[in-house]
């Protein structure tokens, strides 16, 4: 089966990207204590009964399999459709209160990105996108990328994960490039960074080895609004290099 159903889909996801986002917000005193850390990683409890919140909502009301950041697959054969679920993205914000983070859901076909939602629970705005009608939308609003077209009129959003090549040639590069952008913004949620690019906050975000999990929703929303999303190395491990930007820079 495909996609038939898309907004049938969609509504299963916003309903489960709004309870889970209640959840972290009306339990967070509970929640916010870490089960696992180590470097350049913080997991809560947070995320695990987010993730099981999710997990059980979508399985109660749709056919299709899970790849969940904590829990992994649902079955070994997820086939061409399948949601793939960030539970709290931007948990090291959350722990600090940081009001950046996030509840992310999509929905893959073929590993084509065809729907996402994400949920801000701490501003109370969801985000929506429809990668097959090409509509997305902020709090019922309809939403569009950006029409800056040179790097000196724009914002680039990145981040430095754990894996970044420091070696001098790489910094040097990595400075270059910086200097070339009008501003540049970290916010520690690559979700986040997807929907700012989205609704044309900022233009571009790019960032070597996120988890697909991070980005998934993201990119359906930032493709619905009107931009490109590329993902590519993907990894066995999940992880991926990402491109996201309104098209014109």
């Amino acid at each position: 089966m495909g996609i038939d159903n898309l907004d049938f889909e969609i509504e299963i996801a916003i309903k489960a990207a709004k309870s889970s986002g209640q959840l972290l917000v009306d339990s967070k005193s509970k929640l916010n204590n870490e089960i696992s850390t180590d470097l350049r990683d913080t997991k809560l409890k947070a995320d695990i009964a987010s993730e099981n919140l999710i997990k059980e909502y979508i399985s109660q009301h749709s056919s299709h399999p899970i790849l969940a950041e904590e829990s992994g697959k649902s079955k070994d054969n997820l086939g061409d459709t399948y949601w793939i679920v960030d539970p709290l993205d931007g948990t090291a914000n959350y722990n600090r209160g940081i009001p950046i983070c996030c509840v992310s859901i999509g929905l893959v076909h073929k590993m084509k990105p065809v729907a996402g939602v994400i949920y801000d629970f701490n501003n109370n705005d969801l985000y929506v996108g429809n990668n097959i009608k090409k509509i997305a939308i902020l709090n019922d609003k309809k939403i569009y990328v950006s029409k800056i077209n040179k790097k000196k009129d724009g914002i680039l959003i990145t981040g430095l994960p754990h894996n970044t090549n420091y070696s001098d040639e790489a910094l040097t590069n990595m400075i270059k490039d910086m200097k070339s952008w009008k501003k540049l913004r970290m916010l520690g949620s690559a979700a986040m960074a997807s929907c700012y690019i989205a609704c044309g906050k900022a233009d571009l975000y790019k960032e070597n080895g996120v988890y697909i999990w991070d980005i998934i929703a993201g990119a359906a929303i930032i493709e619905s609004a009107g931009g490109l999303a590329e993902i590519f190395n993907i990894q066995d491990n999940h992880q991926a290099d990402v491109i996201f930007s309104n098209s014109k820079i």
